[in-house]
């Protein structure tokens, strides 16, 4: 069996898929199917999966840690703000650089023949899943957001089913009939760190509440600001996982170097990415997370059970982060700040306030648990090969 993979590129496209890739390979334990999921006397051929996508040298190494083949394909997009610069972008993605990816993606397709297409979204899957629906293989997509973006809007028509991450009834544009809601695939490994190896992994300390700050796969520019402007303050009271981005790894060393001293050093931890051991390492220790609202974090949040404060990107398309923030906050697991009101003081009492009332952290932290759907994934694997066999 093969299983083709697209995706626009970005870690919110990219973990999902490395989810559900490793949920279809645990249900083909020595490559081949368990007899209790066939529909037919059919016995099912070895598992190969691929991807296709933009070309991306982080992308493809995790994907290939996988045992996915990456197709790295040119993509262009449709810039939806005005400019000159823009003007010529899109003229150039539209009249080269879109055709080009799709001419490729043809021939890929073409040969590698797939039995099936999973589709993550963005831009970067455009080019698959019009081909893999022009040479009739079934396409399957996945909606993170409440919102859809434009790409999913567009592929949704091409689609036998859509699976989504909020309620259908929350998930807007789609047909209700094609979804089916099963939360966002996240890596079950995720949730499965521990304190006491984050403490070694991460020298912390631990006399302190831990916060951990995260910044979503680009980092938050605006957030690392407010951060930086109070550091101090918050180092007295808290100790700090903080996860910058790579773009703003130095900037952010060479600044905390002036504002915080050797006393207060200690109990800050600073990094430009958290790989996956990390990762759950820090979500084990944290007692509370800051974090945008992209359906990733807040997945891999609600599976941790922790409390958290997000803060949505405001300039995110269709407002999704907005929208998805407000969703999870309704279900008490989350307090939402938009990056309007973040001001230094008022995000320093917004945390005094929190740690003061352990109550409403714990009542955060067990309607996170409640919201979170850790079989996400899973579920989406068992539909994929239970529609083959």
């Amino acid at each position: 069996m093969r299983m083709l993979f697209a995706g626009g590129g970005t870690g919110g496209h990219i973990y999902p898929i490395i989810a559900v890739a490793r949920e279809v390979q645990r249900i083909f334990p020595d490559e081949y199917l368990p007899a209790s999921l066939w529909k037919s006397e059919k016995k099912p051929e070895r598992l190969e999966l691929f991807y296709i996508g933009p070309k991306d040298e982080i992308s493809s190494v995790l994907l290939a840690e996988e045992g996915i083949k990456f197709k790295g394909i040119i993509t262009g997009k449709v810039r939806r703000y005005f400019g000159f610069l823009a003007f010529w972008q899109n003229l150039v993605d539209v009249l080269f650089k879109i055709p080009l990816g799709i001419l490729q993606s043809l021939f890929y397709i073409f040969f590698l023949a797939p039995d099936i297409i999973f589709s993550k979204g963005g831009y970067g899957s455009l080019p698959a899943v019009i081909n893999g629906w022009l040479l009739q293989v079934p396409i399957f997509l996945h909606e993170s957001d409440i919102t859809p973006g434009a790409a999913n809007k567009f592929l949704s028509k091409f689609a036998i089913e859509i699976f989504v991450s909020f309620p259908v009834q929350k998930t807007e544009y789609f047909s209700p009939q094609k979804m089916i809601f099963v939360g966002n695939p996240i890596r079950r490994e995720i949730s499965e760190g521990s304190k006491e190896e984050a403490q070694t992994l991460f020298r912390l300390i631990g006399r302190k509440p831990i916060i951990m700050i995260l910044g979503g796969s680009q980092g938050a520019q605006r957030i690392n600001e407010i951060v930086l402007q109070i550091l101090p303050e918050l180092l007295i009271n808290y100790e700090i996982i903080h996860q910058v981005g790579p773009k703003n790894l130095k900037d952010m060393e060479a600044e905390t170097s002036v504002v915080v001293s050797e006393e207060l050093r200690k109990y800050y931890h600073l990094f430009s990415f958290l790989n996956e051991e990390e990762l759950k390492g820090a979500y084990a220790a944290a007692d509370l997370i800051i974090s945008r609202a992209g359906s990733g974090s807040i997945f891999e949040i609600s599976a941790n059970g922790k409390p958290s404060i997000l803060i949505p990107l405001p300039n995110s398309a269709q407002e999704h982060q907005i929208k998805n923030a407000y969703a999870y906050a309704e279900a008490g697991a989350a307090l939402v700040i938009e990056q309007a009101n973040l001001t230094p003081h008022f995000f320093l009492e917004k945390l005094k306030y929190l740690f003061s009332h352990p109550d409403e952290l714990g009542e955060m932290a067990k309607r996170a648990g409640e919201f979170s759907k850790p079989r996400a994934a899973q579920m989406v694997a068992e539909y994929l090969i239970g529609y083959l066999f």
